[in-house]
């Protein structure tokens, strides 16, 4: 083991793939860039110049030429720098790639990744920030996942690229910076999994609050974990790392133990993730919860370009700590109170 960033260990994934597999290949814009996509493609471009192939500035071009790469027999990766502007390959996504195995009864793979990448940047505004995992999760045929370290970056990339079917693989760009501990060799994670990141105490004193978080969030809430433990309220934090397929037994053995459900959001709240988990808990966990599920996303409004306004507009630490407090029947704290800034961020921008 070594830490390793985020970026890192998604360069370092592609490149063990492309090593171990000659199928492999990587394609999108900016791939062959000298920023080389946050650095995540310059240990690949230059290894495998002829497998790395720079695509014009069309989304549905990229992505037609993946599924028909995959189609006929390789294992493309494709880089989308901005998921936002997948929006222009839907078509592709949706009425093509979801769909062509089933429609063939199963007899024909579609082994594509696409990297879509997400959250905020340096003012990025409504058109270059979203996270829009839930859009692609609501889609029979895909698989979504959103890694929230370095570790799981790495060993879930892989894993998708050994997939046959379609995967969207989120990054968010608050990860790219930091670091977690992360193996040398070449190994997978399961794609349907969730992680128990963070344990209530097992001294027989169940804990208070499950917090059920989602990609970045979910440093934050390790953040705020530690902050409650401090104010003698006990949590755990699962980490959803695949949104689809959701690994609803990890996320109700947590309530189940606790009662009490916070589900943390880097996307829109309205018809989103935390909807959807929320209501996995409501129906599967009825019965163990002592009160209502809380939801925690981003508001439901275009996000802003101006970082008085981002202030305002994304969670964090403060917003999860503040949630807990109201879900147990204490008043709320200030920021400067529970010593936290939000959101943490400390982000770049490849281009």
């Amino acid at each position: 083991m070594r830490t390793l960033k985020f970026k890192d260990a998604i360069a370092e994934a592609m490149l063990q793939a492309m090593e171990r597999d000659e199928k492999v290949i990587v394609l999108g814009e900016g791939v062959t860039d000298s920023s080389g996509i946050f650095g995540t493609t310059l240990p690949v471009a230059k290894k495998f110049p002829e497998r790395v192939l720079e695509m014009p500035l069309s989304e549905a071009l990229i992505t037609g030429c993946g599924t028909g790469a995959a189609l006929a027999g390789l294992r493309p990766v494709m880089i989308h720098a901005r998921n936002d502007f997948l929006y222009l390959a839907m078509d592709q996504i949706v009425n093509h790639a979801a769909l062509w195995s089933e429609m063939h009864g199963g007899g024909i793979k579609i082994p594509w990744v696409i990297r879509a990448i997400v959250g905020r940047g340096w003012g990025n505004a409504a058109q270059h920030s979203q996270c829009l995992h839930s859009l692609f999760a609501h889609i029979p045929g895909l698989k979504v996942v959103a890694p929230s370290n370095a570790y799981r970056a790495k060993g879930l990339l892989i894993s998708a690229i050994e997939e046959n079917s379609p995967v969207v693989f989120i990054e968010h760009r608050s990860l790219y910076e930091s670091g977690h501990d992360v193996g040398y060799d070449y190994f997978s994670l399961p794609l349907h999994e969730a992680f128990l990141c963070r344990q209530g105490k097992s001294t027989g004193v169940v804990a208070h609050i499950s917090l059920i978080a989602v990609s970045f969030i979910v440093a934050e809430a390790l953040r705020a974990a530690k902050i409650l433990d401090e104010m003698g309220i006990d949590s755990e934090v699962v980490d959803v790392s695949s949104l689809k397929p959701l690994d609803t037994n990890t996320i109700c053995r947590s309530v189940r133990r606790t009662g009490r459900a916070i589900v943390l959001d880097t996307g829109w709240k309205s018809f989103g993730a935390s909807a959807e988990i929320s209501a996995v808990i409501s129906e599967d966990c009825f019965g163990d919860l002592r009160k209502p599920v809380v939801r925690l996303a981003l508001p439901n409004a275009h996000i802003p370009c101006s970082p008085a306004l981002e202030r305002f507009y994304y969670p964090g630490v403060p917003d999860i700590v503040n949630a807990a407090l109201v879900l147990l029947g204490r008043k709320k704290m200030s920021p400067k109170e529970i010593g936290a800034l939000t959101p943490q961020f400390a982000g770049t921008d490849p281009f």
